[in-house]
């Protein structure tokens, strides 16, 4: 490196760790509040106030949620490539107030929404116009663009704001992926009760106001904590790289690499990498001959591959292997999710068909609301795990986080087998007592009420609630950690996209055993009255799949390579010119 060349150490990033946490999770919490209470209301909105029947009103949901987490991919990519994480979330937290903005505004003016139905002017039920319909839509165009860039970025955001070469950094890290599923836990339970009943029981437009006021704050929140953010600056296209270390290894396919190839490959890193240095490995060698050097390969003044499409450096090489070797984890997670998808959508069918008085009085327990017991486990279990196991479990196995990512996925895995199998026994025995119920001369037994107190579903929520808090948590905390620094969006992004995997499994998953099992004599396990399907056997069904995908991952933890660095590579460069080495 020339005399001249010097390394700014003002370019060491300022991290404030938990003082920037107020802002970061503040964001995040009003965030959550202003569009989960919406998005999970978002049908009842759709065939009350717009007259949608139940198949448009879904269909249209179910492409608004899918389309929300596949959109991470995009929002990632321009996270990492060109925009950084601070102008990405910038950018999508204010176009997620604009679309609930404009929802509220369909509840609100009576211009932008159909006219009741009942009255002389609209005996019959009308559907919303075209141009009413494209508002509609144009509101869900801004939350799926809000969603595809918040999404991805803000939980590696709230990472970027801790020392990752620090003990107190790396503390801060797991304790922030903990307290960040923590908050959004809080939000769902604040939402799916205190919002959806302003919603459904008192006005549609004061609750689609009030998270849109929330969503403001959230805007108002973030941008507050601006001069004190870590930004990392994106440095191009990560995926460029990746394709760039493909075509050269293919290019070299026929060539053998040397018998000691890490130290005879092409080691270029340039002093701008915000990615931390990667040692070799033996993982899928194929791709190390990208770094082969041939008599054909130039090489510029600066060290760097004049043909990068040619020779890629043996850190780039490594790079993609990290990415590659997240794949399979990420294969596994999609199945894993399809336990919580499942548990979700039928114990309300269940809590239906179960009693749900509270005690002696005559108060039922909405059937939709037993989903909170879910969330209330999980934000009691987060702060315990945090401040107290984790510290225990450290003394004993000298790690960070007191368990490894991977032992913590592993978890909840065991978790939502567990979870299946209970939940299949909860379900035989409300069936069987709704059965055996007697019945008044001949009435039918259809959607009989069983004599099972519905409280009996808190067991299995509360275990898919704390499957959850190791098994989200992990995949989000590994996938962050586990990519390159200057890929993190992308892989926040892949939890999300498990995730929208996981729902077109389910039902894909249910449309099968519906039809395998409706020709059958015993009916449709899956019956619209539970008492005439076997829904347990379904549970079992897919306790069964779980159980499988979880060797399948324990034989991928086996396999896998944790990422090793050797610190950042502006920090290997600062050595070297401290020592009056040269860089290659």
């Amino acid at each position: 490196m020339a005399k001249n060349e010097k390394v700014d150490s003002s370019d060491e990033p300022n991290y404030r760790g938990i003082k920037a946490m107020p802002f970061v999770i503040g964001n995040e919490t009003f965030e959550k509040l202003g569009t989960i209470g919406t998005s999970s209301n978002l049908l009842v909105y759709l065939t009350t106030v717009f007259h949608m029947n139940t198949i448009t009103a879904t269909n249209l949901v179910n492409i608004f949620n899918g389309t929300c987490n596949f959109g991470t991919l995009l929002g990632a990519f321009l996270s990492d490539t060109y925009f950084g994480r601070y102008k990405t979330l910038g950018f999508a937290s204010v176009s997620s107030f604009l679309g609930m903005l404009v929802l509220t505004l369909t509840a609100a003016i009576s211009k932008l929404h159909p006219r009741q139905c009942g009255g002389e002017e609209s005996a019959i039920c009308k559907g919303p116009t075209a141009w009413q319909l494209a508002f509609l839509l144009s509101g869900f165009g801004l939350l799926v663009v809000g969603a595809g860039g918040i999404r991805p970025c803000n939980l590696a955001f709230g990472a970027d704001q801790f020392n990752p070469n620090t003990e107190s950094g790396k503390r801060g890290i797991g304790s922030f992926f903990n307290w960040y599923y923590f908050t959004y836990t809080f939000a769902m339970m604040v939402s799916l009760t205190v919002i959806v009943y302003v919603q459904s029981d008192v006005s549609w437009a004061l609750g689609l106001a009030i998270p849109t006021i929330l969503m403001f704050l959230s805007c108002t929140f973030f941008f507050l904590g601006t001069r004190i953010y870590v930004k990392v600056i994106p440095r191009g296209s990560p995926l460029t790289s990746v394709v760039q270390v493909i075509v050269a290894a293919t290019r070299k396919r026929p060539l053998k690499l040397p018998e000691q190839p890490w130290l005879s490959l092409f080691d270029h890193i340039p002093t701008n990498s915000i990615n931390s240095k990667l040692p070799y490995t033996d993982q899928f060698r194929f791709l190390n001959k990208a770094a082969i050097i041939t008599l054909e390969d130039k090489i510029n003044t600066n060290g760097s591959a004049a043909n990068p499409w040619k020779l890629c450096s043996i850190q780039q090489v490594e790079e993609v292997k990290c990415l590659l070797r997240v794949i399979p984890i990420w294969i596994a997670c999609i199945f894993y999710s399809i336990a919580p998808v499942q548990v979700m959508n039928y114990v309300v069918f269940q809590a239906l068909q179960s009693d749900r008085h509270l005690g002696n009085t005559n108060f039922n327990i909405p059937a939709a609301s037993y989903i909170v017991f879910s969330m209330l486990i999980l934000t009691i279990w987060i702060p315990i795990y945090d401040r107290i196991i984790v510290p225990f479990l450290r003394r004993f196995t000298k790690k960070e986080d007191g368990i490894t990512l991977l032992q913590k996925i592993g978890v909840g895995m065991v978790l939502s087998v567990v979870t299946m199998f209970v939940s299949g026994l909860v379900e035989k025995q409300r069936r069987t007592l709704a059965l055996s119920q007697p019945t008044i001369g001949n009435a039918p037994r259809e959607g009989v009420i069983s004599s099972l107190p519905a409280l009996w579903l808190i067991p299995q929520l509360a275990l898919i609630g704390l499957s959850e808090g190791f098994g989200i948590i992990g995949q989000n905390e590994f996938f962050y950690k586990q990519v390159p620094e200057n890929m993190r969006s992308i892989g926040a992004s892949l939890v999300f996209c498990g995730m929208a995997g996981s729902n077109y499994f389910s039902s894909f998953l249910v449309s099968v055993v519906h039809q395998m099992t409706e020709r059958a004599a015993t009916g449709s396990w899956l019956a619209e009255d539970l008492n005439k399907g076997r829904l347990d056997y379904f549970y079992y069904l897919v306790g069964a799949l779980e159980f499988i995908n979880l060797g399948y991952f324990l034989a991928c933890a086996k396999w896998y390579k944790y990422k090793e660095t050797s610190g950042n590579t502006f920090d290997v460069a600062m050595e070297e010119m401290q020592s009056e080495k040269p860089i290659v």
